[in-house]
């Protein structure tokens, strides 16, 4: 379900001392009134509110629906010991604003390379073990393991493209 919110005016907070500011633009919408330290546009657009977050009406968007395993080891050299395929390993935190980012992009990244690669994330807070024994000190931080021990390393936030360059890249140049 869908609500949609439209505010045409805001008023100042002090009806009696509405200061109109000079803008760039004749348009009355574009003007700003001040009263106090807050301003104010006069007209705001038009925003969507939804099951699938906040879009503007002008820009919908569609995400591809891909689903994710979620299973248990006992540990995570078992996991990586037991792969037919090298495993890339995304060590997140919940709070951490570029791993949230990271998020659809892992997706499309896994749903493209699943022939090749198998991902898997670790939350960091909930396992600061593992997050020690492979010196997390930065976060996003993507390991790439083949035959169970790291092969590639790298931090920060990617799009898709160069996640999947970065990953082919190093599978082919280390073969």
């Amino acid at each position: 379900m869908a609500t949609s919110i439209t505010f045409s005016t805001v008023r100042a907070l002090n009806p009696r001392r509405p200061t109109p500011l000079a803008s760039s633009s004749s348009s009355p919408s574009a003007k700003l009134f001040s009263s106090s330290p807050l301003w104010f546009p006069r007209q705001l657009r038009t925003i969507r509110i939804g099951n699938n977050g906040i879009s503007s009406p002008s820009r919908p968007r569609t995400f591809p629906v891909v689903e994710a395993k979620k299973q248990t080891f006992s540990s995570l050299d078992e996991l990586l010991s037991d792969s037919d395929k090298p495993v890339l390993v995304d060590f997140y935190a919940t709070w951490c604003g570029p791993c949230q980012f990271m998020v659809p992009i892992l997706n499309e990244v896994s749903s493209t390379l699943k022939d090749k690669i198998q991902v898997v994330k670790i939350d960091t807070e909930k396992y600061p073990s593992i997050a020690d024994k492979y010196r997390i000190e930065a976060l996003p931080t993507f390991i790439l393991f083949k035959d169970g021990k790291p092969y590639d390393r790298f931090e920060g936030a990617l799009t898709a493209d160069q996640l999947i360059q970065r990953i082919e890249t190093s599978l082919k140049v280390k073969q």
